[in-house]
Formats: C-alpha cells, structure tokens, sequence
C-alpha cells in the first residue's frame, strides 16, 4: 500500500454572498477529518461574490475530493486547489510588544528593521509592529522576538492569494455561465415565436 505525502494545499472557493454557505464549506473538511490551517474571507472582485481562501494539509487525492464536494454545493460558483508555487501568497503578522524591554535592548528594533516590519504605534506601553510576507517570515519575526521575552500579543491573519495563472478561472466559468443562460433565454424566445 502506497501512503501518499502530506503537503500544503489552498483552496480558492468563489461563492454568491449567502448565509451559511462558510458552514457548509468547513462541514466538508469537517466531515473528511481535515484540519483547516487558515481561513480568510472577503468579497472578490466580482459583485456578489465571495472569495474564500483555505489552506490545509492533505495529500492529492483527498484535496480533490473536497474540492470536489464544496463545488457541488449550490452556492458555490467555482473550487480550485492549489500548491504555494502556483500562487502569489501573503499574510500579515501583528506584534504589540513591551516598550520598556524594546527601548532597552536595541537588538528588537534592528530584527523588526532587518525584516522589513513596519512600527505603527509606539506608545509608553506597547510597540505594535506588522510585517506582510509569506507564514514562515511571519512566524520567525515571532520566535525571535519572543526570544527578548518582550511579546504582549501576537496574531497572524490567513492567506491571501491570487493565481499565476494570466487568466482567472472563476472569471472564464461565470463567462461560459452566462453565455449558457442567454442561450437558454434565446432558445425561449424562439420557441414562443413558432
């Protein structure tokens, strides 16, 4: 018997703006035993749309069939998965740290500058600090400064992507989508006609 390797997938989910249909997508990794990493939600660049962008770990033949089951539901538009090379990925990581122990020990603010973090707001009682960048850059800026045990609060957002590809899938898919229903409402029309 063959074990397949695990490996990080992200699934990119369009769907209309409907109550429930987060639950129904996560019911399917749910049901499957599949741990989501990250889940980000927000509207595209499609009026009425919803992107969803989830990653998980899997092997290939499961991530298909998820995709599979989530574009089965109704209000889904389109399902794709995709592996880190074929995507453009960000995340943003947001640190409040202790201003004392950062005026006392230079080190933390050369690490935050070194990495390209960018200061935000510096008060008596907290630096917070936010750096973009791909999960492993996030999470490093973290384990290093939590190194000076000057960390208050630390949070990451869920992944951003968008495809390599020159062309957007969802978008060629609502294209055949209504070409499909004005030929269906021609058909119509010409059926009342004779």
């Amino acid at each position: 018997m063959m074990i397949m390797e695990k490996k990080l997938y992200t699934l990119l989910v369009y769907s209309e703006n409907v109550a429930g249909i987060l639950n129904q997508i996560t019911a399917v990794f749910t049901r499957r035993q599949v741990n989501i990493e990250s889940l980000n939600v927000s509207a595209s660049s499609i009026p009425g749309v919803h992107k969803y962008t989830i990653t998980a770990w899997s092997d290939e033949d499961q991530i298909v069939k998820i995709t599979k089951q989530i574009e089965k539901k109704i209000d889904v538009v389109k399902a794709n998965y995709y592996t880190d090379d074929q995507l453009f990925i960000r995340e943003v990581g947001l640190y409040k740290l202790s201003t004392p122990i950062v005026l006392e020990n230079p080190d933390i603010s050369r690490i935050i500058r070194t990495v390209g973090g960018n200061v935000m707001e510096v008060n008596p009682t907290y630096v917070a600090v936010m750096l973009g960048g791909m999960t492993e850059e996030i999470t490093d800026l973290y384990f290093a400064l939590d190194k000076f045990n000057c960390v208050l609060q630390y949070t990451r957002s869920g992944r951003v992507a968008v495809t390599r590809s020159t062309v957007e899938q969802v978008t060629d898919f609502l294209e055949k989508q209504e070409k499909k229903h004005n030929e269906e409402e021609q058909t119509k029309e010409h059926s009342k006609e004779a």
